[in-house]
């Protein structure tokens, strides 16, 4: 099992590999949010992944490698889980407003301790089933990690978007056959394929938006 310095210094060398800066403070919020998921996955089996080194890459650096791909000053992050790539772009971004959303209980009490304990005043969180959550205003910019397929997420969360939103998609293998079974009027807008450090697996970006 790594140390904590051991766990700062490979959390930072990752966000170097990034080309991400990130303060002291930041780095700091980072480190505690993983103590906290390694603490309540113990009891709460949030995630699969149990070994603290491979969180960091599996889990904060995957999250933070979008980051050169996040736009504006507002971001809703859909089937969230863990609070995952939401809590890590809310430390990152504090000028940014990050709403998370998801269904299960636990995850979504587990977010509001972290909300609490990092002192998080730009990330809410919501319990709710994507397809019958009412926000009081439409996300200009929406994430989803692993959440479904690009079909379904464009569908389901509809009703959360404005007009000219943008959806970020995060996937493992390029999703050819996904991409073929978009909704009437979307198209894939950008593909990024990200080097996240201390993955081996692909990871791929897709931002999709409605045709004009």
């Amino acid at each position: 099992m790594m140390t904590e310095e051991q766990l700062a210094s490979r959390l930072v060398q990752g966000m170097e590999a990034l080309k991400l800066n990130a303060t002291e403070q930041q780095v700091q919020q980072l480190l505690d949010y993983l103590q906290l998921l390694v603490r309540w996955n113990q009891a709460y089996n949030l995630t699969a992944v149990r070994d603290p080194a491979e969180m960091i890459s599996k889990h904060l650096l995957d999250s933070l490698s979008i980051l050169p791909y996040v736009e504006g000053q507002q971001i809703t992050d859909v089937g969230s889980g863990a609070g995952l790539p939401g809590i890590p772009l809310a430390i990152m971004r504090p000028e940014m407003s990050v709403l998370s959303i998801d269904s299960n209980g636990k995850k979504t009490r587990f977010q509001f301790q972290v909300k609490s304990a990092l002192k998080l005043d730009n990330f809410m969180v919501q319990q709710a089933r994507t397809e019958t959550f009412q926000p009081a205003t439409r996300s200009q910019q929406l994430v989803s990690r692993a959440f479904a397929s690009l079909g379904d997420f464009l569908r389901l969360t509809q009703p959360l978007a404005t007009e000219d939103a943008r959806w970020l998609a995060m996937k493992g293998q390029y999703p050819e056959d996904e991409l073929k079974d978009l909704p009437e009027g979307f198209l894939c807008q950008q593909s990024h394929l990200l080097q996240v450090p201390g993955e081996e697996g692909q990871r791929h970006l897709l931002i999709l938006v409605k045709q004009a």
